[in-house]
């Protein structure tokens, strides 16, 4: 339970750093990709090399990665049906047949009647998932931080040395 609070915890303090926005709901959308296929596959390399190459935000994608992969849990019949459709689809065979014969295909895993699903799925959602994150977390600054900062409550903690000491440490450390 720990551990759970923890992220959570992490997750309230990134929103409310100064990173962008657009970093913030990128790494959401690819820790979604990450939380949706199953894991060691090509697919999440692939994922991996765009986060590092890409200006995501790393630790957003990993903790929403986390929180996804309980709900692919529970949505694993459904990414296979979905993808036992697209596998026994004949117009897709040569396709198919022509792919595991390269030489990486395979390692995708891409026969696989879960991950093809989960992995078409999770790809068609994407742009969507980032939209939607997008919006929330400048719903977020906007409407709760901004009321947060101006209660007296948050006026009284910053006054404190403690949290002068916080965040003077916050600063050189991280």
């Amino acid at each position: 339970m720990g551990f759970i609070l923890k992220q959570l915890f992490s997750m309230v303090k990134l929103l409310n750093s100064e990173t962008g926005h657009n970093q913030i709901a990128a790494g959401i959308a690819a820790g979604f990709v990450l939380g949706m296929t199953p894991a060691f596959s090509l697919q999440t390399i692939l994922i991996f090399l765009s986060l590092f190459l890409f200006r995501i935000q790393i630790g957003m994608a990993f903790l929403s990665a986390f929180f996804f992969a309980f709900i692919a849990w529970v949505l694993d019949p459904i990414f296979h049906s979905i993808g036992l459709a697209i596998l026994e689809s004949e117009s897709f065979l040569p396709l198919f047949t022509w792919m595991y014969n390269l030489p990486l295909v395979p390692f995708t895993r891409f026969n696989n009647s879960v991950v093809m699903g989960s992995g078409v799925l999770s790809i068609l959602l994407f742009p969507f998932v980032f939209i939607g994150s997008r919006a929330l977390v400048l719903k977020y600054r906007v409407e709760v931080l901004e009321r947060f900062k101006n209660t007296k409550f948050w006026r009284a903690v910053k006054a404190t040395a403690f949290y002068k000491w916080y965040y003077s440490y916050d600063k050189i450390y991280g």
